[in-house]
């Protein structure tokens, strides 16, 4: 039950008395967590916890009891910014993204601090934020076709005047796509249980972050 950025929208706090009480205020004002890439423990989802500035990310556990309903980053692209917020660069990128025809291939949506606002509603870009988007990618991508969707997506982030940052979900684990793109032997490969270089991340084991007993 949910996969690496899919936000979780949760029934009640999983946090323990001790965690920081910029967390608790956090999910008392705006009940949603995003699920991390790590292993599961003890059949619990590995989730973070973001507050109101960068440095405050906190890392917790939440039970499948716990989760009200969960929203994956493709959903998010059914959504649309309040009509004051439309202007700022991460949703004008994002705007223009659904006119890539070639990125139209692919099942793709925005994550990090755009996927958080389009929702919770909360107020979380800014007029220099960077755009994050997760591409579904189970099958191979040739890195001239990752160069050519690179070209195109850094094309829109231009004319919007925003930075956009991709990242490939593979079987195995995300990879940059402007990393894929650029050919090089290796690969920094992200999955549950660390970054690992890779030749071909569609070559590596996948990984099962499913419940781990005793972990």
């Amino acid at each position: 039950m949910g996969r690496p950025h899919d936000l979780l929208k949760l029934n009640r706090s999983p946090l323990a008395s001790d965690a920081p009480a910029w967390a608790h205020a956090a999910l008392s004002r705006i009940p949603f967590a995003v699920v991390r890439r790590a292993v599961y423990a003890n059949a619990a989802i590995p989730i973070g916890i973001r507050g109101d500035v960068r440095t405050q990310r906190y890392a917790a556990y939440a039970r499948r009891e716990e989760i009200e309903a969960i929203v994956g980053p493709e959903q998010l692209l059914a959504a649309a910014p309040s009509a004051d917020r439309r202007g700022l660069g991460a949703f004008v990128a994002l705007a223009g993204l659904r006119a890539v025809r070639r990125l139209a291939r692919y099942q793709w949506g925005p994550t990090g601090s755009a996927g958080f606002e389009l929702a919770t509603r909360l107020p979380t870009v800014s007029a220099s934020s960077d755009l994050d988007l997760l591409v579904r990618a189970p099958d191979e991508v040739a890195p001239g076709e990752a160069a050519a969707l690179l070209a195109d997506i850094q094309a829109a982030g231009a004319m919007a005047g925003a930075r956009i940052d991709v990242q490939l979900e593979t079987p195995a684990g995300a990879i940059a796509l402007s990393e894929w793109a650029a050919a090089k032997p290796r690969t920094m490969l992200r999955t549950p249980n660390g970054p690992c270089l890779v030749d071909n991340p569609w070559s590596a084991q996948p990984v099962d972050p499913s419940p781990v007993r005793g972990a």
